[in-house]
C-alpha cells in the first residue's frame, strides 16, 4: 500500500528465476508479439482488400485476429515490463482492468466461434437460405453481441468486488487472473456463484452451441456427396483446431481458481505462457494455411514480393554492369 498516493500494489510472484533469464524472457516475448501483429494484420489486410473475401466467414476470422491482437496488447506490455524490472507489481486497479480485458476478451473469442460455427453452419446444412439468413445486418449484430454481452458479464463481478477489503497482497501468477479473489479477506458466496454463471454463459453454453452445430454439419456430411464433405473439411477443420487449443487453455485457468496453491509455480508459469504465446499466434497461422482462399492471397502475396525483389536486384546488376563497361 502506497500512503502517499493512496494506491494499493499487489506483487506478482509467478515469475520463475527471472533475474536470471530477463533478457531471453523479453526477447521471446517480444518475438511474438511482433509476429502476433505482424501475421494477424497480415491476414486482416488481405480480407480487408479482396471482395471474395467480404464474407461473414472471412469476417469473422478477421475479427477473431482483431480480438487476438487486443488480448496482446493488453498483456504483452506489463509482462515486457516486468521482466526488466527488479519488483513485479501492479497496481490493484490496474490489475483489475487487467482481468476485465483478459476475460471479456475471452468470453468474445467463444462467441466469435460460436458466431463461424453457425456460419459454416448455415451454409452446408442450408445452402439455398444463406444469402437471406447471413446478411450484413446479422453479421453486425453477431459481432456487437460477441463483444458486448462478455464486457457486460465480466463488468458485474468487478462493481461487485469493488469495495471488498484485501488481506493478501501477493499473487502467485505473472498476469491478473480469477486468482485475484484469493486476495480478498472474505470469500464472497455471491461472487462464487456468479463465477460459475460466468463461466456457463461465455464458455460452456457456447461450447455446447458449437459442439451441437458440429454435429449437425458432421450428419449432414455423412449423408451426401464427396464434394459437401470436402467443403466442410477445408472450412471446418480451421475452426475446430482453434477451438480445440482455445478450450484446453481455458479450462486451466478455471482449474488453477480452484486449486489454487496446489499448482507448482513452474506449471503456472508455463501454462500462462501457452496462452499468451501459443493460441493468439496459433490462429493467424492455422487459418492462413488451411482457409483455402487465404492460402491463395498469402501465396500471391509472396510471390508479388518475391518477384519485386527479383526484379529490384535485376536492375541494380544491370546498373553495376553498365558502370562496369
Amino acid at each position: 500500500m502506497d500512503d502517499k498516493l493512496n494506491v494499493t500494489y499487489i506483487t506478482l510472484d509467478g515469475h520463475v528465476e527471472v533475474h536470471k533469464y530477463r533478457y531471453l524472457y523479453f526477447l521471446v516475448m517480444l518475438t511474438v508479439y511482433i509476429l502476433i501483429i505482424c501475421c494477424s494484420f497480415t491476414i486482416v489486410g488481405l480480407i480487408w482488400r479482396h471482395n471474395n473475401l467480404h464474407e461473414p466467414m472471412y469476417i469473422f476470422i478477421a475479427a477473431l485476429l482483431l480480438n487476438s491482437v487486443v488480448f496482446s496488447t493488453a498483456m504483452y506490455p506489463k509482462l515486457l515490463i516486468d521482466f526488466l524490472s527488479e519488483k513485479q507489481m501492479i497496481s490493484y486497479s490496474a490489475c483489475i482492468f487487467q482481468f476485465f480485458l483478459s476475460y471479456s476478451l475471452r468470453g468474445s473469442e467463444f462467441f466469435l466461434l460460436a458466431a463461424m460455427a453457425y456460419d459454416r453452419y448455415v451454409s452446408i446444412c442450408k445452402p439455398l437460405q444463406y444469402p437471406t439468413i447471413m446478411t450484413t445486418t446479422t453479421v453486425r449484430i453477431f459481432l456487437a453481441l460477441a463483444w458486448l454481452v462478455p464486457a457486460c458479464l465480466v463488468a458485474v463481478p468487478i462493481i461487485l468486488s469493488a469495495d471488498m477489503k484485501l488481506c493478501k497482497f501477493t499473487l502467485k501468477e505473472i498476469l491478473c487472473n480469477n486468482s485475484i479473489y484469493s486476495l480478498h479477506c472474505v470469500t464472497s458466496k455471491v461472487l462464487y456463484n456468479y463465477g460459475i454463471f460466468g463461466v456457463l454463459s461465455l464458455g460452456l453454453l457456447p461450447l455446447l452451441f458449437i459442439l451441437f452445430t458440429y454435429t449437425r454439419i458432421f450428419v449432414i456430411c455423412y449423408r451426401s456427396c464427396g464434394n459437401v464433405r470436402k467443403k466442410a473439411a477445408q472450412t471446418c477443420l480451421p475452426h475446430l483446431l482453434v477451438l480445440i487449443s482455445f478450450s484446453c487453455l481455458c479450462s486451466y485457468d478455471i482449474i488453477i481458481g480452484r486449486v489454487g496453491s496446489d499448482f507448482p509455480k513452474i506449471v503456472r508459469l508455463i501454462m500462462t505462457l501457452q496462452a499468451l504465446l501459443y493460441h493468439p499466434l496459433f490462429n493467424p497461422i492455422i487459418y492462413g494455411l488451411k482457409m483455402k482462399e487465404i492460402s491463395k492471397h498469402l501465396k500471391r502475396l509472396f510471390c508479388q514480393s518475391n518477384a519485386i525483389l527479383c526484379i529490384k536486384s535485376d536492375v541494380r546488376v544491370i546498373v553495376l554492369i553498365k558502370s562496369y563497361k
